[in-house]
């Protein structure tokens, strides 16, 4: 992947999951990559691995929730490689999962302010410096359930939906300065967040078995493929890992599950 060496990035919710494997997947294409995350402890022993094994990297805790850390974090990119090239809007929740009449207000509004607002708070500090650089790609996590109405997933459902939104008009405000976004809806994927929807018990998501699940390293590989210059037919809207001609299209096996 030539078009990824050389460049900077920003990933969200870099401490687990695909926003590790994404950081680990960008750092050994060449990205110079800062990860961020609640547990300051968990990327900076991340970041020190990835440079270790001839990578660059750094970490700041940041809680994407909050706007004035996001503003810090886009800053501290800056300072730390002088530009922003890539932004992967990954930090999200799904906990706690339940029905609406039983779901906790707060805990239903952090969700959102997580995972619509963290998204919008990396766009809003972000878009400047590459509008003032040229260019730059953001990536947005999307999921099918942005689309459907999933028993327990009210939460997640209405914040997905409202992601695949700030992708479209994102672009739409933005495309004819050189930016790029483009939203990217994996399936489900094999990381502890699979753990609390089975815990749930709620809604047939929760009851796949685990080889239904394909490996972060899959969506991370998809990430790097849409930075390129492939991705720009997908900005605007979302890039699916879930069809046979997405996964091909990354160079990825055909097969959708994980052995077993």
């Amino acid at each position: 992947m030539e078009h990824l060496k050389g460049k900077t990035a920003i990933v969200t919710g870099a401490s687990r999951g695909i926003g590790e494997a994404t950081a680990r997947f960008l750092a050994s294409q060449g990205v110079k990559v800062l990860l961020a995350a609640r547990s300051a402890q968990v990327i900076e022993t991340l970041a020190a691995e990835i440079c270790a094994n001839g990578g660059e990297a750094s970490a700041f805790a940041c809680d994407v929730s909050d706007h004035s850390a996001v503003l810090a974090l886009v800053a501290q990119a800056k300072r730390r490689f002088a530009r922003l090239d890539i932004l992967v809007n990954n930090a999200g929740l799904i906990d706690p999962i339940a029905r609406i009449a039983d779901s906790s207000p707060e805990a239903w509004g952090h969700c959102l302010d997580v995972n619509v607002k963290g998204v919008y708070h990396g766009l809003h500090y972000a878009i400047p410096v590459m509008l003032e650089q040229g260019g730059g790609t953001i990536i947005n996590l999307s999921s099918g359930a942005a689309n459907s109405s999933l028993e327990g997933w009210s939460h997640y459902c209405a914040s997905k939906a409202a992601v695949a939104r700030l992708t479209g008009v994102a672009q739409k405000e933005y495309a004819a300065d050189g930016l790029r976004v483009i939203g990217l809806s994996p399936g489900t994927v094999a990381t502890d967040m699979q753990s609390s929807i089975k815990a749930s018990g709620i809604n047939p998501v929760s009851r796949l078995a685990p080889s239904s699940h394909i490996s972060p390293e899959w969506v991370a590989q998809a990430i790097a493929y849409l930075c390129g210059p492939d991705g720009d037919e997908f900005a605007g809207g979302d890039f699916s890992l879930k069809t046979s001609e997405g996964r091909q299209r990354v160079g990825l096996p055909l097969a959708d599950r994980l052995p077993a």
